[in-house]
């Protein structure tokens, strides 16, 4: 049975599938061919229910979860730290009145989040590679970066407006903040949901135990870091909460979605199902 994996082209995701697409573990009666493009693509795709199993924004959860259910393990969850909201030069939340916000994606967590941060923030979706070259340009502001961007900015001479997973931190009692998820789709069946999860846990687990070999591997996927970079930005976002959100990682997301829902920036979205 084919089953195609959607997921960023970024060192953390190659680490998380560098077991099945090296041939690690077995895959039983599965074969898994890897599709990749950025997350917003893979939030739209999503919508026509084109993969069977994806990468998703957590934010998009909110309007694929008839489609969807999110996987208890694949998780990428800021600890203490998230998208950075930059500028070229240091401003504050009011310096940003009325200034237009670069955002990667309408449903990213990371344009939720700046909504959640600053309700009245005007933004303009951009993609997410271009963003900070566009800040530099002076063509926007300010812009949230994601992935690699996190670790780079300040040695690029771009100054931090917000790390909004460091404000979420400090405002919803220590949670870690929700940015993608694994999602699998609903009408594989539960034999095929359970057993597909199964594997993909297991890749992730092969990962972490044999760490310098799935970092060469992700390396290849690192847009132009160093290793020591490559490392440090695999371990924020692949480490023991990618094999399992844990209670607070499951509590966060549901409290991430209901504060979208309350200020009317998704719909409706019952608890959230976490396929273990």
């Amino acid at each position: 049975m084919k089953v195609v994996i959607a997921h960023s082209p970024d060192s953390d995701d190659a680490f998380m599938h560098f077991a099945i697409g090296e041939g690690k573990i077995d895959t039983g009666i599965y074969e898994f061919d890897h599709m990749m493009a950025d997350i917003e693509t893979l939030n739209q795709h999503a919508v026509e229910g084109r993969h069977e199993v994806t990468a998703i924004s957590i934010h998009a959860y909110a309007h694929l979860s008839d489609k969807y259910a999110l996987l208890n393990h694949g998780a990428s969850m800021g600890e203490n730290y998230g998208p950075v909201l930059i500028a070229r030069e240091p401003k504050t939340r009011e310096d940003l009145a009325g200034v237009k916000i670069a955002v990667p994606g309408k449903w990213t967590s990371a344009a939720l989040a700046t909504k959640l941060w600053y309700p009245e923030a005007v933004t303009e979706v951009v993609e997410f590679d271009q963003i900070m070259d566009r800040v530099g340009s002076g063509e926007f502001e300010a812009g949230v970066i994601i992935h690699e961007g996190q670790v780079t900015y300040k040695e690029q001479g771009y100054h931090s407006v917000v790390d909004l997973g460091e404000w979420w931190a400090q405002t919803q009692d220590g949670l870690p903040l929700p940015l993608g998820g694994n999602a699998i789709r609903r009408d594989l069946g539960e034999e095929h949901i359970q057993e597909i999860s199964r594997i993909l846990r297991e890749s992730i687990a092969y990962a972490l135990d044999n760490r310098e070999e799935a970092l060469q591997y992700a390396e290849t996927y690192n847009r132009g870091l160093t290793r020591e970079l490559t490392d440090k930005f695999v371990g924020m976002y692949v480490n023991q909460r990618t094999l399992d959100y844990g209670d607070d990682g499951r509590e966060a997301v549901t409290r991430f979605l209901h504060m979208g829902e309350e200020m009317g920036a998704i719909p409706p979205v019952a608890h959230p199902e976490f396929i273990r």
